[in-house]
């Protein structure tokens, strides 16, 4: 909790109280979270009192981190807070405490110390001495991760915000982007990725700080006070030894040699380290100031940890200094961040389940209780990654060390872990390893879906799948009591030999039964080795197991959802048409290939669309004939049901009928020719009830060594055929409208993990790249869907070297691990073509090689097979594995050939494969295209990280809110929209803290309302939170912040800041150049904005080279007739005017009115305003033509009409960024004006109902003459 306050000054939630009238669950709870907050006194020995903004739901913690973090008593831990001589306890809430009110005085008083108190105050010192230190972020640490914003604002945007930037002033704003930046450039340098951030240059406080070998203080000293000894060389290396008592800190006599634990003379006694340092060191004492203003001085958002730990793929050669508390917690047995309780570890799951037990019936308890949830999760994936790195890395005694090491299972830390291989051939029919490899994620899926249902008394175990050097491990809470029992006493419902022996359990039938309904998953009978018909409600593997704690916790949740038929065949199963045109069913690694929820959602979306049409179809018919006075039924009327998509277009009055067949699905179904309706259209549709639409699927179906009993037969039919249409469905409509959401540009991928996002956002599985990309090799518009071929090719290589890579690491010891990351880097991306691994000169040979260690790495084979990979050998085996695991056929055998056949960036490549297998190269030029040396030395690879797979537990309130506030936004009631944005803000904010990707999304949303409605340094101060945060949460070079700086760009631009806005495009730019390369629809966006802001300061060759980059780009993806396309012409005849080139700029502009002509009609306005300007445009050239002519016949004495050349006005082109970035303000007449008005203010009414104390200008979207939509 304590990180999320460490800013609480900055993050003061700001909540109006109130919750939206609409909001109907929470009507009768009003929220009453964020109280008013009050103010106090606080007075710290040696400092002026001061005042702090509080609120009543606090602890008094809180205020602790506040004062360690304040400027002038951030060197101070050790301490209480006394009001009238009474010590508050730490976790009492602020409104608890007696007689603490407006005004009242908190003194900080200094407590004795004890060696957990001095260890708190040596790490807190340490952190501070690091604070503006960036290797934790560069070495993936403490949830610190990278961002570059500040270096592109000039420090804070917000007071700076009203900058003197006068017209006079655009003439000392250098423009030009460095020469890698301009369109057409084909360098794509890295070290730009990192600039160089002057605070980082670190401030020397000290040139030593750590631990005595005399620790710990012996008998007698102990009992004078003695904690520990500290070693220490200042600046100007005056070498001292300090104790640390439970007075303070003093100097001792002890030297390097000799024990003299006497204090020395003077001792320089104080109560923080930091005072008796200032007194012993000059450089410290000055240093060690201009430090603490520079850490204060930064963004809270640049020094908040995140979440979850990013990780960087670049980071520069950084010193390795001595670090007392870094070494110390490398070497002690400190499991997590647990020092605040020694000597015990936590109990993760005591703590995952009863954070779900906490009570959730109004607003406040749900927030609690995420708040927990949320916490607890974010700690246990820090900690189970840790767990799993010490795994592999073999710094954790196995718990079965007897067996062969890929056999081996690991406790640490109160967690349990395995390693992704096929263990005692339990996986051997579904895939042995393949399969073993693929579970732990499907479990994973699975314990996502069940905690998002979030049933009381259902549990899930805390799970983490980590995939590091090549091995996956699953790291999972423990069940209590589940050690000492052996598996098949304790399993009482399922199946633990994949359904050979099942049993059941009714109170597991009766939870499992309220996750039916949301799951989709079907009560359904199976039989037992017995023959007995046993009853489930889930897949067989699926366990249910009573803890001792009593508990019903169900595990092994790889098959929450049902098969995928299409890559999995089955003998005597045919799959419809529709899946076999396009070669289904194919061969998959392994049996376990299943469909997503997401596609199962849109399935059933889809197929009750269709029940409602069948539905309301066969009512009209009875109608039709009724008049007829016919009584026939209509049985023709569900012949098949994907007939339904020809019916909407035919028959008038289908939204009538399909209204009556919504009530008529409502009744209870008593009128005898409704039933029948209903039992029709339920047939058609597949629903397992005939009275009502309802779809659920057996996640059992096709499981080997499932049975079915007899009388079961007609219902796994249905089942099978439900999962056959499911199939079907995903290669017939989901697979199609993701490639016309591509077109459209609704989906705009730009690079392998945003187009993984766009596919299962629609229920598409990555197996199926290989289909997209020849669905999309036959796509007719295949040229307006190049970048997303690119992306695809691209993300489908580096996912076969990716599998490639898994096995090849497991091969590698230690000390060889950075020559073969650099030597599969050279063969993957190297021109050089005979890539040899350089074995490393072993720096240490020793005599008894051959004496093997016995207990190696896991899996460990042939330790030096890894060396003989060659370039082509392994991009044969990339092809092959294109072949084998996507279906899709690459024919090259080398990367030149791929990069010339596709058009790829080798350093885009780099990116790719580094994310996706957690490798961190130096950032430098790397000369790939040499064919005399490889491009990668063993140097160049600094570390290798874990990638790492977790839940995600949701803020559902702050959600809800969110998306009312979406809704409100889209219906024009901006205002409103604001407000319940904000109020989910603070939700967020309550649930997650102050760092997270939805907090991101919330204020992106905020800053363009912001913005719409007027106010931009709002706009700006929220933009600019949102682009930090995107940096930290998502990363740099993340195709989010990409975005996010362009719209902090405009914002920038709006508020006259035009030089931090184009070095803002500038970056975006660079990034987008990284991540994708320069052919791709967004960069049209971006250059056209590039161009715009070059054209208002008036550089107008720079500006032209970008606007017609991008109107090349809008050509090609948008199709030369589009209207973007039209626009684009428009921008560049603007500049050509500016230029005084006529002739170009008629030219531009006669191809934008034909576009306009042909797409709008003659009588739109757009059409009349671009005639307008070519009939201006002709006046000025005949102008121009006629000086030109006078000056020619009269020579020198020519009385020449002054011409008139403008620079464009920063409002025109302010004007022309709105209507590309798709900020459209509508102009209104005086009329429509009023009526709009009037109309607002009668829905304000209807909706305050007596709320109405606000004057009414404020409440009417400051409509004054524009309303905007977004």
């Amino acid at each position: 909790m304590s990180s999320s306050l460490s800013c609480s000054a900055e993050l003061k939630q700001h909540g109006n109280g109130e919750a939206d009238a609409e909001e109907e669950s929470n009507e009768q709870e009003v929220i009453v979270i964020q109280d008013t907050g009050f103010t106090v006194k606080i007075q710290a020995p040696g400092t002026e009192p001061f005042d702090l903004q509080v609120s009543p739901q606090e602890m008094v913690q809180e205020i602790h981190q506040v004062l360690m973090d304040r400027e002038d008593t951030c060197h101070r831990t050790c301490f209480s807070l006394q009001l009238d001589g009474n010590v508050l306890d730490n976790f009492a809430e602020l409104k608890s405490i007696e007689g603490l009110q407006e005004g009242s005085l908190l003194k900080v008083v200094e407590e004795p110390y004890t060696v957990r108190e001095a260890r708190i105050h040596v790490r807190h010192i340490r952190d501070l001495l690091k604070s503006l230190d960036p290797s934790d972020a560069y070495n993936g640490v403490d949830c610190n991760s990278l961002s570059f914003l500040s270096i592109f604002t000039d420090g804070d945007l917000g007071d700076s915000g009203k900058r003197k930037k006068k017209g006079n002033d655009l003439e000392q704003i250098d423009c030009t982007p460095p020469e890698h930046i301009l369109p057409g450039s084909k360098e794509r340098p890295l070290v730009p990725l990192q600039p160089q951030n002057k605070d980082w240059k670190p401030m020397q406080c000290l040139k030593v700080l750590t631990m005595s070998g005399w620790n710990p203080p012996p008998g007698n000293r102990k009992m004078h006070g003695d904690l520990m000894y500290l070693y220490i060389v200042t600046v100007e290396e005056r070498h001292v030894s300090v104790t640390a008592s439970t007075r303070g800190f003093y100097l001792n006599q002890s030297t390097t040699y000799s024990f003299n634990p006497k204090p020395a003379n003077p001792s320089f006694l104080s109560h923080s380290l930091v005072e008796l340092l200032s007194q012993i060191s000059p450089a410290f004492k000055k240093n060690f100031t201009a430090l603490q203003k520079k850490r204060v001085q930064r963004h809270p958002f640049e020094r908040i940890a995140t979440p979850f730990q990013v990780y960087s793929w670049t980071a520069p050669q950084v010193d390795h200094a001595m670090d007392c508390v870094r070494a110390e917690d490398a070497y002690t047995s400190r499991l997590g961040y647990e020092e605040h309780i020694p000597g015990q570890t936590r109990d993760w799951n005591e703590e995952l389940q009863t954070t779900r037990e906490l009570p959730r019936k109004n607003l406040p308890e749900r927030l609690l209780r995420e708040r927990a949830i949320f916490k607890v999760h974010s700690d246990f994936a820090a900690a189970a990654t840790r767990g799993a790195m010490a795994v592999i890395d073999g710094n954790v005694m196995a718990i079965n060390p007897g067996e062969e090491t890929r056999m081996q299972m690991f406790i640490w830390n109160n967690i349990f872990f395995s390693l992704g291989f096929d263990v005692r051939d339990h996986y051997r029919e579904l895939g042995g390893d393949a399969a073993a490899h693929a579970a732990p994620t499907n479990d994973l899926n699975g314990v996502r879906a069940y905690g998002a249902v979030d049933v009381e008394g259902l549990y899930t175990l805390g799970t983490v799948v980590v995939d590091y050097r090549g091995y996956r491990v699953t790291a999972q809470s423990i069940i209590p009591g589940i050690l000492e029992r052996e598996q098949e006493q304790s399993v009482i419902y399922g199946s633990i030999d994949f359904g050979k022996t099942v049993v059941s359990h009714s109170k597991y039938l009766e939870l499992l039964e309220k996750t039916s309904r949301p799951l989709k998953v079907q009560r359904h009978n199976v039989l037992n080795e017995k023959n007995e018909t046993v009853e489930l409600c889930s897949s067989v593997e699926c366990k249910g197991i009573i803890g001792n704690d009593g508990r019903h916790y169900i595990l092994d949740l790889l098959r929450t959802f049902p098969p995928d038929l299409n890559f999995l065949p089955v003998d005597g199963e045919e799959l419809p048409p529709e899946s076999q045109r396009q070669g289904f069913p194919r061969q998959h690694r392994h049996r376990l290939a299943c469909l997503r929820q997401e596609l199962i959602e849109a399935f059933v979306e889809h197929r009750y669309l269709l029940f409602m049409k069948m539905a309301a179809l066969q009512l009209m018919q009875q109608k039709a004939n009724k008049d007829s006075n016919k009584t026939e039924t209509p049985n023709g009327a569900c012949k098949s049901p994907l007939e339904g998509k020809e019916l909407e277009e035919s028959i008038p009055g289908l939204a009538q009928a399909k209204e009556l067949a919504e009530t008529l699905v409502a009744e209870d179904g008593s009128d005898p020719k409704s039933r029948e309706v209903v039992l029709n259209a339920c047939k058609a549709v597949g629903s397992i009830s005939n009275t009502s639409f309802d779809i659920r699927f057996n996640p059992d179906i096709f499981s080997p060594g499932v049975r079915f009993p007899d009388n079961s037969v007609d219902e796994v039919q249905k089942q099978k055929q439900l999962l056959k249409d499911a199939a079907a469905f995903l290669v017939s409509c989901q697979i199609p409208s993701l490639i016309k959401d591509c077109l459209d540009h609704s989906a705009l991928p730009m690079d392998g993990a945003t187009l993984t996002e766009a596919l299962h956002q629609r229920g598409i599985n990555v197996r199926y790249l290989g289909t997209i990309l020849e669905f999309v090799e036959k796509t007719p518009a295949k040229a307006q869907l190049e970048h997303i071929y690119r992306i695809g090719v691209s993300e489908l290589i580096t996912r076969c070297a990716k599998h490639i890579f898994k096995t090849y690491l497991q091969g590698v010891e230690l000390s060889a691990l950075s020559a073969a990351v650099s030597h599969f880097l050279n063969c993957f991306l190297s021109s050089f073509p005979d890539a040899v691994a350089h074995l490393p000169p072993d720096e240490l040979v020793s005599r008894r090689k051959s004496r093997k260690r016995r207990n190696r790495v896991p899996g460990g084979g042939d330790n030096t097979a890894w060396a003989s990979l060659t370039p082509s050998e392994l991009w044969k085996n990339i092809a092959s594995e294109a072949q084998s695991y996507y279906h899709y056929n690459i024919q090259c055998e080398s990367v030149d050939q791929v990069v010339e056949k596709y058009s790829f960036q080798k350093t885009t490549l780099l990116r790719e494969i580094s994310i996706k297998t957690g490798i961190q190269i130096l950032i430098k030029e790397y000369n790939f295209d040499s064919r005399h040396k490889p491009a990668f030395t063993e140097e160049d690879i600094l570390n290798i990280f874990p990638v790492v797979k977790h839940v995600n537990p949701k803020a559902s309130d702050a959600f809800h809110f969110f998306q009312s506030g979406q809704a409100k936004v889209q219906q024009g009631f901006l205002k409103e929209g604001c407000e319940l944005i904000n109020e989910a803000l603070n939700l967020f904010n309550n649930v997650y803290g102050a760092m997270h990707v939805e907090i991101c999304a919330c204020l992106r949303l905020l800053a363009r309302l912001n913005y719409i409605m007027g106010d931009h340094p709002e706009a700006l101060s929220n933009q600019q939170k949102a682009a930090l945060m995107s940096e930290r949460v998502l990363g740099i070079e993340h195709p989010n912040t990409i975005q996010e700086y362009m719209h902090l760009a405009l914002y920038c631009f709006a508020n006259g800041q035009l030089s931090t806005a184009l070095k803002l495009l500038y970056r975006a730019r660079y990034l987008m150049l990284l991540v994708c390369g320069e052919d791709h629809p967004e960069m049209a966006l971006l250059d056209s904005n590039i161009g715009l802001v070059l054209h208002g300061v008036m550089e107008y060759d720079l500006s032209l080279r970008f606007l017609e980059n991008a109107l090349n780009i809008n050509t090609k993806y948008h199709g030369p007739r589009s209207l973007k396309v039209a626009l684009s012409h428009h921008l560049v005849a603007r500049v050509y005017e500016s230029k005084a080139e006529f002739r170009s700029a008629l030219q531009h502009e006669k191809e934008g009115y034909t576009i306009y002509k042909n797409q709008m009609g003659e009588a739109h306005e757009k059409t009349k305003e671009s005639s307008d300007y070519l009939k201006y445009l002709t006046q000025q050239a005949v102008a121009l033509q006629r000086t030109m002519n006078e000056i020619y016949k009269n020579g020198s004495n020519a009385s020449i009409m002054p011409l008139k050349f403008t620079a464009p006005s920063m409002a025109s082109v302010l004007e022309q960024l709105n209507i590309i970035n798709g900020i459209i303000f509508i102009p209104l007449s005086q009329k429509d004006l009023e009526n709009l008005k009037a109309e607002v203010h009668r829905r304000q009414q209807l909706q305050e109902l007596g709320k109405s104390e606000e004057p009414t200008e404020e409440s009417q979207l400051q409509l004054e003459d524009k309303i905007p939509i977004d």
